[in-house]
C-alpha cells in the first residue's frame, strides 16, 4: 500500500460527508410515495440513488482529486477498463433499493478505498440505525454513532442454538434454500441490504450468509465496503472457494458463490457449498 497516503485522516475526512449523506437519505425515505423510481437493467433507482450519488461524488472530489482517485459508482458506472489511478473509490449510494421503498428500514450507503484491487478503507452507513461501520486495512473494524465508538469482533456461532441466517427478502429462491436444508436447523432472518447483513453479522445478530448468484451477481459497490468491514471484525468474506474478492477489474460483477461468517465456519461451508453446487450443476467454476 502506499505510504503516501494516511488513511486514519482520509477516514477522518470522510465521516463527516457520510454523516450528511445519512441524513439526506433519511429525508428521502421520509417521503415515501412521493419518490421518482426509474428501472436499471431490471433494478430500481431512485432519486435518492441519484442524488446522494452526486452528493458523494462532488464532496469526496474536493480533498481526492479525480487525477489521482478513480471514482466507481453504481449509477455512474460504464463497462470499460480498470479505473487508472492508483486508488479507487467505490460507492453505492443507496444499497438495498427494493428494502428503502418497502420501507423495511435495511438501506445503507456503501463507500469504499479500494488500492491494487483490495479495499483498504471502507464505511457503511445504516440510517435508520443512525451507525456508520468503519474500517481500515489493519486497523480493526468500528461501530460508530455520533456519540461513541466501539470495536467490533466476530464470534463463532453458539452450538447451543440453530445458525441465524440473513436472507435477501427479493434474491431468495429454491437453489438457496435447497442448500440451506443440509445445514440442518437453522433461523432465516429476512434482510435488505447486503451492508446491513454483513453489520448484522458483525455485531452478533446473524452468523452466517450465503450467496449463490444464479442469474445475477453482486458487483463492486455491493460487496466492496462490507468486505473490509467483515475482514477486519476478523470475520471471513470470500468466495465459496476461500479466495477473496478482487474489485476495479474489467467486470464489475462477482459470479463465484459468496460466504460471509466467522472463519470457523467458513471453510467448512464453503466446501460444502462447492460441492452441493456441482452436483446441481450449478456450479461453473469461475
Amino acid at each position: 500500500m502506499s505510504p503516501a497516503l494516511d488513511l486514519e485522516k482520509t477516514l477522518a475526512t470522510l465521516r463527516p460527508i457520510l454523516w450528511q449523506a445519512l441524513e439526506q437519505l433519511r429525508q428521502f425515505y421520509r417521503q415515501g410515495q412521493e419518490l421518482t423510481v426509474q428501472d436499471k437493467g431490471g433494478d430500481p433507482v431512485t432519486l435518492a440513488d441519484q442524488t446522494i450519488d452526486a452528493f458523494l461524488r462532488h464532496a469526496l472530489q474536493r480533498h481526492f482529486p479525480a487525477s489521482q482517485f478513480g471514482y466507481l459508482t453504481e449509477e455512474t458506472y460504464t463497462p470499460g477498463q480498470p479505473l487508472p489511478q492508483p486508488y479507487q473509490w467505490i460507492i453505492d449510494p443507496l444499497d438495498g433499493t427494493y428494502d428503502f421503498l418497502q420501507q423495511t428500514g435495511e438501506y445503507a450507503i456503501h463507500v469504499a478505498l479500494v488500492h491494487e484491487h483490495r479495499p483498504c478503507l471502507a464505511a457503511v452507513a445504516w440510517p435508520e440505525q443512525e451507525v456508520i461501520y468503519t474500517a481500515i486495512a489493519g486497523a480493526g473494524t468500528y461501530r460508530e454513532t455520533r456519540w461513541a465508538s466501539r470495536q467490533l469482533r466476530v464470534q463463532p456461532p453458539n452450538e447451543g442454538r440453530p445458525l441465524r441466517v440473513v436472507m435477501s427478502r427479493s434474491h431468495s429462491g429454491e437453489r438457496l434454500q435447497a442448500f440451506l436444508s443440509t445445514l440442518g436447523g437453522i433461523q432465516q432472518i429476512p434482510m435488505g441490504s447486503m451492508g446491513c447483513k454483513t453489520a448484522s453479522i458483525c455485531q452478533g445478530d446473524a452468523d452466517l450468509y450465503v450467496n449463490l448468484t444464479g442469474r445475477s451477481a453482486p458487483k463492486d459497490w455491493d460487496l466492496a465496503a462490507p468486505d473490509l468491514i467483515m475482514q477486519e471484525a476478523g470475520g471471513a468474506f470470500t468466495y465459496a472457494n476461500g479466495e477473496l474478492p478482487r474489485y476495479n477489474r474489467a467486470d464489475v460483477q462477482h459470479w463465484p458463490p459468496l460466504v460471509v461468517c466467522h472463519p470457523a465456519l467458513s471453510r467448512r461451508l464453503g466446501d460444502r457449498l462447492q460441492a452441493f453446487l456441482e452436483e446441481n450443476q450449478g456450479y461453473s467454476g469461475q
